[in-house]
């Protein structure tokens, strides 16, 4: 099992919005999300159900960025 820098704080996860240039917020994990329940869920059992049919194998954990200031969402692919 790998483990994701950005959830361990390891890294710091910074990227720019693609609308507006601002900086985005780390929303945490998109399988967080889901439902009530998800966040407690096997990491590894979310990422066969979460939509994203090549991160669990290529270790991968699908972040939710959000702008501040326009509000525009996006995904990036960090590695474990």
């Amino acid at each position: 099992m790998a483990i994701c820098p950005v959830c361990n704080g390891f890294e710091k996860l910074e990227a720019t919005c693609s609308t507006c240039g601002s900086s985005m917020e780390d929303s945490g994990r998109v399988m967080d999300f889901y439902d009530d329940y998800s966040a407690y869920m096997p990491i590894d059992q979310m990422k066969l159900e979460d939509g994203y049919p090549q991160d669990y194998q290529r270790e991968e954990c699908p972040h939710l960025l959000k702008c501040p200031s326009c509000g525009q969402d996006s995904v990036k692919f960090i590695k474990e």
